[in-house]
């Protein structure tokens, strides 16, 4: 055994057989910012022997407060976040295989993302992902974790389906009306990792076998006010949704195809559209500043911002409008 996990096998609910069923394991983290950033840091230096983040976006300076992998090189480079992730674990455990995938997890590549996995881990920061990703495991019968972190407030919750209540169980319709978001009511780095440290511990016990021991609640705790809170999650919602095979969320059912994307930014959701960066650069200079590396270009025209990714997702900063926005992706790359 590999002095590097002697202390971890130490711990006689991993030991030699549980650290062995880690380096065999392969997991799935679903977005890599503040909490998804920790558990990656956990689970690569814990041995899990297979990692895939999957991220849409990049490294900006006001990440750094919260999520640990990443540099203020990274941020002025706008690197994205699955590939800077993938870079910094490299350099702390070269023994384990990273899979960065720069993407937004949607209905067209969910299979292809998420497929081949024993566990998924909650990364991202809306809803509309989760319940994809729920239906996703639910139908594939695929244990995931749920986690979010606001604020000084902290929630995750194990799903194993076919055994737990699903994420639809307990939450039969996204949060309505105004809710907090990181954007508008910020969020302690201990909150995230305080979810990320139990989230990780979770997925130690399922991934060595562990499973008796797995938490059968909806855990809640604010680290501010010292409040917390469980909810029993053991037993699947009469008359729920995705329990009952209806998998909308797989489907696509009223998902948009330009999104609200955190403060004054919209997303374009364009795909199977290769960009050319050297190319689109080119054209782009006489409109306003222009950068690019091989895994994203910034354009500044005042007083948008506009960040575009390889396969023709973009990220439009500078407006709520999504018209203008079109408009603006219309006019600089095309459609």
């Amino acid at each position: 055994m590999d002095d590097r996990y002697s202390r971890q096998v130490l711990f006689k609910g991993v030991g030699p057989e549980g650290q062995q069923r880690l380096a065999q394991a392969r997991v799935v983290i679903v977005g890599c910012g503040a909490t998804g950033s920790a558990l990656a840091s956990l689970l690569a230096r814990s041995g899990v022997g297979t990692l895939r983040i999957l991220d849409r976006d990049y490294v900006e300076p006001s990440n750094l407060q919260r999520q640990a992998l990443f540099s203020e090189e990274d941020a002025r480079e706008s690197v994205p976040k699955a590939i800077a992730a993938a870079r910094q674990i490299a350099r702390f455990n070269s023994q384990i295989v990273v899979e960065p995938h720069v993407a937004d997890l949607v209905p067209a590549n969910v299979d292809a993302l998420l497929g081949g996995c024993d566990l998924i881990l909650d990364g991202t920061d809306n809803f509309e992902t989760r319940y994809l990703v729920n239906d996703y495991a639910v139908k594939n019968s695929v244990a995931w974790i749920y986690a979010a972190a606001v604020g000084s407030y902290a929630v995750t919750m194990n799903i194993l389906p076919g055994e737990t209540a699903c994420l639809a169980c307990i939450f039969p319709e996204s949060p309505r009306g105004t809710v907090e978001t990181c954007e508008t009511s910020g969020i302690l780095n201990s909150a995230v990792n305080l979810v990320a440290s139990i989230a990780a511990t979770e997925a130690l016990k399922f991934l060595v076998g562990a499973r008796v021991k797995m938490r059968g609640t909806l855990l809640s705790w604010d680290v501010w006010t010292n409040e917390r809170a469980e909810m029993s999650a053991i037993h699947r919602r009469e008359g729920c949704r995705a329990c009952s095979g209806d998998f909308v969320h797989l489907a696509g059912e009223g998902r948009p195809h330009i999104t609200l994307c955190g403060r004054n930014s919209v997303q374009i959701h364009e795909r199977q559209r290769p960009v050319d960066f050297a190319e689109l650069s080119v054209r782009l200079q006489p409109h306003g500043n222009v950068r690019h590396n091989e895994f994203v270009l910034k354009f500044w025209r005042e007083p948008y911002e506009m960040t575009l990714f390889p396969d023709g997702r973009a990220i439009i900063k500078g407006t709520t409008d999504t018209a203008v926005a079109r408009s603006l992706y219309a006019r600089y790359v095309g459609t």
